[in-house]
């Protein structure tokens, strides 16, 4: 009945989103002709269907929602997730749209009407509704699933479309898991009753709930008492027998959740299982900046280096004029730092202090700066304030020691004294080094809680995508240079 159920919802689920990839054609079609041609009743309805792109963004928008999973039951998944989801496949939609039509040469944008001047800019009827397509379909398809949502959701408050659910496991974990099903109530998820981790067990009752039996008796009690899903949720001190419990569920065509012993400030949010000639493999920690995103981050730090060189090239010129007139020493100081994976390089920095304390081995050992610190010149107190003495780290930026946005980097000395120290300290170290980061736009710089500061980093490195770097470095523009903790 389940099964049919969700075929039910599916079906309705596509024809419903067919609906809105065609109301959003006729939207951004109903823009251009608006926009350029100064109506939006046709004179003749012979053409508008194939003007509109209805025959090309239907089918190839129910294949990219297909493609990127948005017809599988997301029942234990957030609605960010599946939002996010269906704007990538809006992306790969109108990526796709634009191949065909290149690649059949359509005539569909061809017209006798003057192109839109915007801001100087000439956009033709083809440049208005592909870009107007682009914002509303996502828009109106994250719109129509949330609404969806939102119905399912109430459906399952009045009893309608749950899901029975079986937990293997009565003790901690297997608690913990069913207090979290009954607190996500909108999921629809109820749980029927549990199967002890134990071969036997007399008891009778776990958290309301109904202990049908031990392992011994599992595939009996999945014959009689079948569940839609079963969750396992072994303590630690049975793992060993995951693979037994994993081989009786195989005799019975139910889902199968695996909910590991583990503390969630060891499972990172980007842990994925891969295969490697039929050995599967956990990936417990990595780098979020391997494949395609490192180097989308790459060609951000790229450009965007080199943009802000234009820009405070003037400013630049400047201060390294009043660093040469603050006394005698190199207007660039270099120092040794340490970025991704452990590795260390030369920091540029407009020089802030007297020359002779500028030394990298100091006599009483590696320290940060701190406030009135007698080491820092006039004009050096007044840079660090603005932060324009990290200036110079653009070029660390271009040649790839740095990245925009990431930790600050530390000296070496100090990171061997705070890898002991701090636990998780060294996880900074996945990504770059930056220029600016999560920490320092929230406030946490100079001398301030390095409990805090780590917190904020930790946080990046495990969220990190290309938009939060863009939202760091545009916070930046407001939070980064001047704040009270600089100097």
């Amino acid at each position: 009945m389940l099964k049919q159920q969700h075929q039910l919802f599916v079906g309705l689920l596509a024809v419903v989103d067919g609906l809105v990839v065609a109301g959003a054609s006729f939207a951004a079609w109903g823009v251009r002709r608006l926009t350029i041609e100064k109506t939006w009743w046709p004179e003749s309805w012979e053409h508008p269907p194939k003007e509109a792109l209805v025959l090309y963004t239907v089918p190839v928008g129910l294949m990219c929602l297909r493609w990127f999973g948005l017809f599988r039951p997301h029942r234990d998944k957030s609605l960010t997730t599946e939002v996010s989801q269906v704007f990538k496949a809006s992306l790969v939609t109108m990526l796709a749209l634009l191949a065909i039509l290149y690649a059949t040469d359509s005539s569909v944008f061809r017209g006798t009407y003057e192109p839109l001047a915007v801001w100087g800019v000439a956009l033709d009827a083809g440049r208005v509704q592909l870009g107007t397509l682009t914002v509303l379909l996502p828009l109106m398809l994250s719109v129509h699933r949330v609404l969806f949502r939102i119905g399912l959701r109430r459906l399952r408050s009045r009893g309608w479309n749950l899901r029975h659910v079986a937990i293997i496991g009565c003790g901690r974990l297997g608690q913990i898991v069913a207090h979290t099903l009954e607190r996500n109530s909108w999921t629809g998820i109820k749980v029927a009753y549990f199967v002890s981790h134990q071969d036997k067990t007399r008891r009778i009752e776990c958290g309301e709930h109904p202990v049908k039996g031990g392992l011994a008796d599992l595939e009996e009690i999945l014959t009689k008492d079948k569940p839609d899903a079963v969750y396992v949720a072994l303590p630690g001190s049975r793992a060993s027998q995951l693979s037994q419990v994993l081989a009786a569920l195989d005799k019975h065509p139910v889902d199968v959740r695996i909910v590991p012993d583990v503390s969630p400030r060891y499972v990172a949010q980007s842990m994925s299982v891969n295969e490697l000639d039929g050995m599967p493999i956990l990936s417990y920690r990595e780098t979020p900046h391997h494949g395609l995103g490192g180097v989308t981050k790459r060609l951000l730090d790229v450009l965007g280096a080199l943009a802000a060189m234009a820009i405070f090239s003037i400013p630049m010129l400047i201060v390294a004029g009043l660093v040469r007139l603050s006394g005698p020493g190199p207007v660039i100081f270099k120092q040794r730092r340490v970025s991704i994976g452990g590795q260390v390089f030369d920091i540029y920095k407009f020089r802030t202090m007297f020359h002779v304390q500028d030394e990298t081995a100091e006599p009483t050992g590696a320290r940060w700066t701190e406030r009135d610190d007698p080491r820092v010149t006039p004009i050096g107190k007044w840079l660090r304030k603005a932060s324009l003495d990290e200036l110079p780290q653009l070029l660390n930026v271009l040649i790839g020691d740095m990245s925009l946005v990431g930790p600050r980097p530390e000296r070496p000395e100090l990171i061997e004294r705070f890898r002991e120290d701090w636990r998780g300290y060294m996880l900074r170290q996945h990504v770059k080094a930056g220029m600016t980061g999560w920490a320092q736009v929230n406030g946490h710089r100079g001398q301030c809680s390095l409990k805090k500061r780590l917190q904020y980093d930790l946080f990046y490195v495990k969220n990190w995508s290309v938009g939060f770097d863009i939202k760091i470095l545009w916070l930046t523009v407001f939070r980064g240079f001047v704040h009270r903790n600089a100097h």
